[in-house]
């Protein structure tokens, strides 16, 4: 199926959960966030989120500096 990752199309199997995308963008153990749709999702309900055709996810890793 076809979901849109940060404005870029992507190809995921069917049944891929917005925890195991997040986890093939970035090792970061923190400062990542992750929206479904225009909708963020909270960490701790990722790897239960199941992605579905067409939907657009951004994901964002948190950097320090100034």
């Amino acid at each position: 199926m076809t979901v849109s990752v940060n404005g870029e199309i992507r190809e995921v199997v069917a049944g891929t959960t917005l925890g195991a995308l997040v986890a093939t963008l970035t090792r970061a153990p923190s400062g990542v966030a992750a929206a479904l749709n225009e909708t963020v999702v909270p960490r701790g309900q990722w790897d239960s989120t199941a992605l579905g055709d067409g939907d657009r996810i951004e994901v964002l890793t948190a950097v320090q500096g100034g």
